[in-house]
């Protein structure tokens, strides 16, 4: 379909969506630079999502949304971005790494004995709450309501939803105890203060250069942001794996090849297919008029698989040299998390070869994809053996 799109009609309007797709590598990443495309599509989107039942369903959502760095445009993003960036250094994300691969060996050794495990629900989807909840030094007993809260707030905003005003409800709840949670910590942090990631942006807050409310909107943004695409991201590259055996035996004489075999799943099974933007100014794109205040969904999937950019660009290769994807944006909103979510991907897909060399997909228990969505593509469940 994408290839079909990109040849005949890049820039697509989809009556059913009521909204543009746009599939070309050329002009996805032109939009994600261009200004009059905006990055601050809440309200919108909730509009869209929610259809005739109204924004007030998610009041307490749109709140928190609406502080986000992700949500913002020029000179307000780019303040947001510069406090925000200090926590992600390569020097501290390296410094991370014995965390993550101790939190990925106790989630292992669970199961090891056992010789089967769903990767979905066993491995994906506690690994980037536990880091998270690490890096924010949130207390043990507190974990699990983390996840749920960040799962109800992160699904909502993209997930194709079967029952929208239940999955509205629970994303305005999650958004609510989120908020409240981080802000009590933050007031404890002002006490005592730590060398946890959420006391180091309090530092910019108590210097003026956040407000307390952008805090905790941006507190929420990553926790959110880094649990639910991570989860996904690494369900896809432990299916792709094992469904491309002769790539997974390569990966195994050559460990080395875990980093390149992460930067090649991103390409081609990015957890999030779609980004979207509002056209904030009218604008022409391939001799297509996009007029103010419609959504422009960006695809990401089909960017990547742009023969003009990849060669031979359907066909899965962890020796892949061109790293020219978009998965986790393109410009001045390139993914904050990138280089947490690629070393959490790089230790767990290393780990799982050296210590399941057998691993395989589950023959009398099926996968089960998420539903389809254009903003997440992920599993509900992922059965492997060993």
């Amino acid at each position: 379909m994408y290839r079909q799109l990109q040849e005949d009609d890049p820039v697509h309007w989809s009556e059913e969506l009521q909204a543009w797709l746009v599939t070309r590598h050329e002009d996805v990443t032109g939009c994600f630079r261009d200004p009059r495309l905006s990055a601050n599509r809440t309200q919108l989107f909730a509009e869209h999502q929610l259809g005739g039942l109204g924004p007030e369903l998610v009041k307490d959502y749109l709140r928190v949304a609406e502080g986000m760095m992700l949500m913002k445009d020029g000179t307000e993003h780019t303040r947001l971005r510069r406090q925000a960036n200090t926590g992600f250094t390569s020097q501290l994300l390296d410094g991370w790494r014995p965390t993550i691969q101790r939190i990925i060996d106790s989630l292992l050794d669970r199961v090891q004995e056992r010789r089967r495990m769903d990767v979905a629900t066993e491995l994906s989807e506690p690994l980037p709450a536990l880091v998270m909840t690490e890096l924010f030094d949130i207390p043990a007993e507190d974990h699990e309501r983390f996840q749920r809260w960040s799962n109800d707030t992160a699904n909502f905003f993209g997930a194709a939803v079967g029952d929208v005003r239940s999955a509205a409800l629970r994303a305005n709840e999650g958004s609510a105890q989120l908020s409240r949670y981080l802000t009590a910590a933050i007031e404890a942090r002002r006490e005592r203060p730590g060398e946890d990631l959420l006391s180091l942006l309090l530092r910019y807050e108590e210097q003026g250069r956040m407000s307390t409310e952008e805090l905790v909107s941006n507190a929420v943004l990553i926790l959110t942001a880094g649990h639910v695409t991570t989860i996904d991201q690494l369900s896809n590259g432990v299916y792709e794996l094992l469904t491309h055996p002769e790539q997974l035996e390569q990966l195994k004489r050559q460990p080395e090849l875990c980093k390149a075999a992460v930067e090649e799943l991103l390409r081609y099974t990015p957890a999030v297919p779609f980004m979207h933007r509002v056209v904030a100014e009218d604008l022409e794109l391939r001799g297509r008029t996009l007029r103010k205040g419609q959504l422009v969904f960006l695809g990401i999937a089909a960017a990547n698989r742009d023969p003009n950019v990849f060669a031979d660009p359907g066909r899965f290769d962890i020796t892949r040299q061109n790293n020219k994807y978009v998965s986790f944006a393109f410009g001045p909103h390139l993914c904050l998390g990138a280089g947490l979510a690629r070393r959490e991907l790089e230790l767990a897909l290393r780990t799982l070869v050296c210590r399941m060399p057998d691993l395989r997909l589950d023959e009398q228990r099926p996968p089960r994809l998420k539903c389809n969505s254009l903003l997440f593509r992920g599993f509900d469940s992922l059965p492997v053996r060993w």
